[in-house]
């Protein structure tokens, strides 16, 4: 994390190397906190809003690989490093404002989509994410010429709008020169969907029943091949068989884990 922008960490413990570096972010202000690694917190928590006291027990639910077992789709293979991605997803939503769901590859969560109204809202901002994710790392945007002395917040900003679709203001003249040292050329709609169409074996998670089969559309869109989800909806039979025309794999946990 020495190079992400966070404003903290807390760990049972850090090596003295780990400390130096930590302690020279944010100009010496990284807030670092050691926590006592044998705190057991309460069983019951309780929230106050307006006076009404609200009472739940903790979610201490453990997800691991027997949540998987369940393969609805004719596709039954789940590979070891999809199993860990959709661990890691639904890990993800278990902490993750509902509604939620979340696009992990490669051991990381790569496009979260929390706190929406409807599934497919959430479905397609965590895909843009993980679609811009991907999109970062073509020969167009790692051939980017920066000018010397950028700041980084400064490099990647100019990133999201390279790749978005105000792409002119970077590109444009007297725009470009000061972010630039060779002006780029556009990026175009047909090269970015070409190479989005590279991104594959992707995992999803949601955090609750998906209604409908649109979500498994829109995530096929951003390279989605395995999918895990609680099952329950009346149109189940509609998101197995969206899941089947695309090959994917779909596994029912059972398990709902609103936030």
């Amino acid at each position: 994390i020495q190079h992400e922008v966070s404003d903290g960490i807390i760990a049972p413990g850090y090596e003295d190397e780990a400390l130096e570096i930590l302690k020279s972010k944010k100009k010496g202000n990284y807030n670092i906190i050691k926590i006592d690694p044998s705190y057991k917190p309460e069983p019951i928590e309780r929230k106050q809003v307006y006076g009404v006291t609200f009472e739940q027990g903790r979610n201490e639910f453990v997800i691991n690989e027997e949540l998987l077992g369940n393969v609805v789709t004719e596709n039954k293979e789940i590979s070891q490093q999809a199993k860990i991605d959709l661990i890691i997803a639904l890990i993800t939503l278990k902490y993750t404002q509902s509604n939620s769901v979340c696009y992990a590859k490669g051991g990381q969560a790569i496009g979260i989509g929390a706190g929406q109204q409807s599934r497919i809202h959430c479905t397609r901002l965590a895909g843009s994410k993980a679609d811009n994710w991907w999109l970062r790392q073509s020969p167009q945007v790692l051939g980017l010429q920066f000018v010397d002395g950028i700041g980084r917040a400064d490099r990647d900003n100019s990133i999201d709008l390279y790749i978005g679709e105000d792409y002119m203001d970077v590109l444009a003249d007297g725009a470009w020169e000061k972010i630039f040292k060779v002006k780029p050329e556009v990026f175009t709609r047909e090269e970015k969907r070409a190479w989005l169409d590279q991104l594959e074996d992707v995992a999803l998670g949601s955090d609750a029943f998906f209604p409908f089969g649109d979500n498994i559309e829109r995530a096929h869109k951003s390279g989605v091949k395995y999918v895990a989800e609680p099952g329950g909806s009346i149109r189940d039979d509609n998101v197995i068989e969206t899941c089947n025309k695309y090959g994917m794999a779909m596994a029912f946990t059972g398990i709902r884990l609103f936030h």
